[in-house]
This record gives C-alpha cells, structure tokens and sequence, in this order.
C-alpha cells in the first residue's frame, strides 16, 4: 500500500539508512543528500572489522582506486555502442534476417536484467572488488567471443558481454559511494561522466576503426583492449582487499527493518514499469538509430558521428532532470517533459530522419538521459525506508532490462514484416503513450 509524503526536501525524506544498492548513473545532487552511511552496495550490510582495514588501506591510494572506477566505468557501455553502427555489415557477413539482426543488441541487455539477480548474491559471496574485477575479464572475453567466425559466437558473446555489464552496473555505484561516503556527489559525477564518455567515443569510432583495421571484427575486437586495460587497472583493489570480503554484518536487523514484498505494490510496479519502458525506447535507439540514417541514404560514418552525439547530449537530461525531480512535491511536469521530448524525436526520425537527424538526435538525448535520470531518482523517492529502496532497486532494474532486451527484437521484427522503419517508430509513439500513463502514477507523492 502506498503512503503520502511531506514536501520536505529529497534529504528529508530519504530514509535514514538507505543502502548503497543504488541505480547506476544516480546523480549528484540526489547522492549529496543522503545520510553519510558506510553501507555496502550489493545488499543491506555494513562492513566487518576486516573488510574496513582493506578498505583504508586501498583508499591509502586514492589516485589508483580512481582510475581504475575510471576505466571500469568508461566499459559500462562501451561494448554495447559499438556494434550498432556496424550491425549492418555484420548482418551482411552472415546473411541474418532483420528479426536475427536484433538479437545482436537484443541479447545483451536480455542478460542485462538476468546477470542483475546474481550480482548481489556474487558480492556478497567474494567481495565488490573481485566480482568486478571478474567482470572485466568476463567482457573482454565476450568482446572476443563476438568477432570469431560463426554466428552463433555472435550472440554467445553477448550473453557474456551483457552478463559482464551486468556486474558491473549493479555493484560499481555502491561502490563509489561506500569507498567516497564524503566525495559521493563528486564521484558519481566522474563515473557517470566516463559512462556516457565512453559510449560517446566508441560510436564514433567504430567505423573509422571499421576502415583502418580491415573489417567490423578488428573494430569490435578492438574493444576488449580496453577492457583487459580496466582490469589491469582494477587488480590493485583485488589484491589489497584479498581474503577479506568486509560484507559478513548486517545492516540491521529483522525486528529493526521489516520485510516488505515490493512485488505486491502497485506503487512500486508503476516505478518499475516506467524504468522498463523508458529503457526499452532507449535501446531500441542504441541498436536501430545508425540503421535508421543508413537506409534513408545517410552515410555509415555520419551516421556513427549523429548516433555519437546522441549519446553525448544525454548527460544533459541526466544532470538537469534529476536535479530539478528533487526540489518537487511530484514529478509528474517532468514524466510529460521527457516523454513529449522523446516522443518528438521518434516522429522526427518517421517524418525527416535525415534532413532533421541533428536536431532529432538531440530531442532524443536530451528525454533519454532526462528519463533514465528520472526513473533512477523515482527509485529513491518512492521508498519508504531501507530495505524497500534496495528491494525496489534491484526488482526496477531487474525487470526494466527483460523489458528493454524485447525492444530492438521487436523493431527488428517490424521492419522486416513491413519494409519500413515507420510501423516500429509508431510502435515506439505507443511505448511513449503508455511510459507517460504510467509514469504519471510513479510520480505521485507517495512511499511504497
């Protein structure tokens, strides 16, 4: 059941010891206001006596731990961006339909949401560093797995990459903020900066690497340099906390900290779903959009470069969108602004996809980045203490990624049956119809 909140600002009604288990890309000023609390980011623990002595002396070296957040955080999306401008030539090589194409992007984030459920479960198990650390590894090696010979290596490197992102995406922010408990906002901006920087960078360069190294298998395979390069420099944080996990005491305790089921919450369903929808338009974009240009006449390489800038104007709606979700009673103007700019480029993208692709592109980046933004922020607001933030966390993130793994399948699916991108994009104009329905729900002023 769901329960009215005071107007009070975001610290005010945050709970007074929310757990580490925070969306990736959380921003700033939301992680300004809560409680300096040294809580662990894969479920509602604090660290044992051990665990903290590894942590002070990894900290004893703040400038590694930070370019190793650095480089870890630049991978979060770097594996996914780099093969939507090259999806058509790997479709040529190996003559995939339009449905099959999709899978390509579709796969990874399917296990996106399935490597979420066992993230926790592994940090709690073998520690925050070691889980990404093997992360690392586990997505240069699907990065490599995708580029042998064989389509069936294709979409087994993406069940590897996705699994990999996965890890990374569940235990890299509590992290931040349990080894930065007084930097967290400063932090966050660095990692969610390199996030989006990353993905930026390598959409851009996929096609000129496509060029200079002779085919879209070096350009992809080109990747898991900087994956193995993140791991390298993340092995510092793994041998200084090795043997000592620091996950073994519980936050609270039982009686202190109620068990409440969000799956039967219409309240948390309405957050989850607007996640899940939000995300699914997203990846429809992140597979689709240089496809999109392409078949209407563009060139692959200024494809990459518009599809490059896309990602980049999302760190405007992620900054400014969540900012302003904070110092309201409801959220409810900003679900209609994201949602009316995001539906506004789609049917730019139907009507002039090409001589508009500019402005379309930044209509689109700028509700992305606001949408993801603002379901990360509806997350934490929406919870009424602890324990529910964490459950909320991981059962938003969970299902928005099985959600978002059907759209490029389905875009696919479309543009194949019909021949053109227009029955998707109207398809798409539905999502944004329904995000808006249920967004306006989510935003309420209520608690689940």
């Amino acid at each position: 059941m769901s329960r009215e909140t005071s107007g009070a600002p975001v610290a005010d009604a945050l709970p007074d010891a929310l757990p580490d288990v925070l969306p990736d890309g959380l921003p700033a000023a939301l992680t300004d206001a809560l409680p300096d609390v040294l809580v662990d980011a894969e479920a509602d623990v604090r660290p044992s006596a051990a665990g903290a002595a590894a942590r002070r002396a990894l900290l004893a070296r703040p400038a590694m731990l930070l370019v190793g957040i650095v480089l870890a955080s630049v991978n979060m999306r770097a594996a996914l961006a780099s093969v939507s401008p090259l999806v058509s030539e790997m479709s040529e090589a190996y003559g995939l339909s339009s449905a099959a194409t999709s899978l390509v992007t579709s796969v990874p984030v399917l296990f996106l949401g399935l490597g979420a459920l066992v993230a926790p479960w592994l940090g709690r198990r073998f520690g925050a560093e070691r889980v990404l650390f093997a992360a690392l590894l586990l997505l240069g090696v699907g990065i490599l797995t995708r580029v042998l010979p064989s389509s069936a290596a294709l979409y087994a490197g993406g069940v590897l990459v996705g699994t990999a992102i996965a890890l990374l995406n569940v235990l890299m922010p509590g992290l931040i903020k349990r080894d930065f408990p007084d930097r967290a906002a400063s932090m966050t901006s660095v990692y969610t900066g390199a996030m989006i920087a990353g993905a930026t960078v390598v959409a851009a360069s996929s096609v000129p690497l496509e060029r200079a190294l002779g085919g879209w298998q070096a350009s992809l395979g080109f990747w898991s340099l900087l994956a193995a390069v993140a791991a390298l420099a993340w092995l510092p944080q793994v041998l200084i906390a090795r043997g000592r996990t620091g996950h073994e005491v519980r936050a609270g305790s039982p009686a202190a900290m109620p068990v409440r089921s969000v799956w039967r919450s219409a309240l948390a369903w309405q957050v989850t779903l607007f996640m899940g929808l939000q995300s699914l338009w997203s990846y429809v974009l992140i597979a689709w959009m240089p496809t999109i240009f392409t078949d209407h006449g563009m060139s692959r390489s200024t494809a990459g470069v518009v599809f490059a800038f896309n990602n980049l104007i999302q760190v405007a709606g992620a900054f400014a969108v969540p900012l302003l979700a904070g110092r309201m009673r409801s959220q409810r103007p900003l679900i209609v602004l994201v949602t009316t700019l995001v539906a506004a480029g789609y049917a730019g993208l139907m009507v002039a996809p090409v001589e508009g692709a500019w402005l379309w592109s930044g209509l689109l980046g700028v509700g992305q980045g606001g949408a993801v933004g603002l379901a990360l922020t509806l997350i934490v607001l929406r919870s009424g203490d602890a324990v529910t933030a964490a459950r909320l966390s991981g059962m938003a993130q969970t299902v928005g990624y099985l959600m978002a793994a059907a759209g490029p399948l389905a875009a696919g699916a479309l543009h194949q049956a019909t021949g053109s991108w227009t029955t998707p994009i109207l398809a798409v104009l539905g999502v944004c119809a329904a995000a808006l329905a249920v967004g306006l729900l989510a935003a309420r002023n209520r608690t689940v």
